[in-house]
């Protein structure tokens, strides 16, 4: 099977006493086999700025991001398959963190809210909602995770 790699880098200008206070930046780069690189940073939710940047990507956000981007690639495979033709898809995805029962929080579900422009045939409610059932179980990501997942089209 394919490899997949990013390179994380982050580099302290923080003093050791500041550093050992929890005064230090969060801000790094993710860096992808493409050659794109991605400011990143911790969730300001997490950790307030200015030891964060809210500007740049977080890690809860990139984890939705990619539950999303995933159950679209393979949407478009299935609905292209099915004879169906979306001219647009666009996804306003959701993220909530809850705590486990251990305390720690995690990200519990991620809502998916596509909202799709078809072509000149466009699918009944039942085989549009197939569409994204066949989507879920084709995705590389949401088989890998235990976040719940829900999907409610947009119409």
């Amino acid at each position: 099977m394919a490899g997949h790699r990013a390179t994380i880098e982050w580099t302290s200008s923080a003093a050791a006493a500041d550093f050992a206070k929890g005064k230090y930046t969060r801000e790094h780069a993710w860096t992808f086999d493409g050659g794109v690189r991605v400011p990143a940073s911790a969730s300001p939710s997490v950790v307030p700025a200015p030891w964060s940047n809210p500007a740049n990507v977080d890690p809860e956000e990139a984890y939705v991001a990619a539950i999303s981007s995933c159950h679209m690639l393979s949407f478009l495979y299935v609905a292209s398959k099915a004879g169906f033709v979306v001219e647009a898809y666009r996804d306003d995805a959701i993220g909530t963190m809850t705590k486990n029962d251990r305390g720690v929080p995690w990200v519990a579900k991620v809502t998916l809210a596509p909202q799709i422009r078809w072509g000149e045939r466009r699918p009944s409610i039942e085989e549009e909602d197939r569409l994204h059932e066949a989507a879920h179980h084709g995705c590389f990501i949401a088989q890998s995770v235990k976040t719940e997942i829900t999907v409610t089209p947009v119409r």
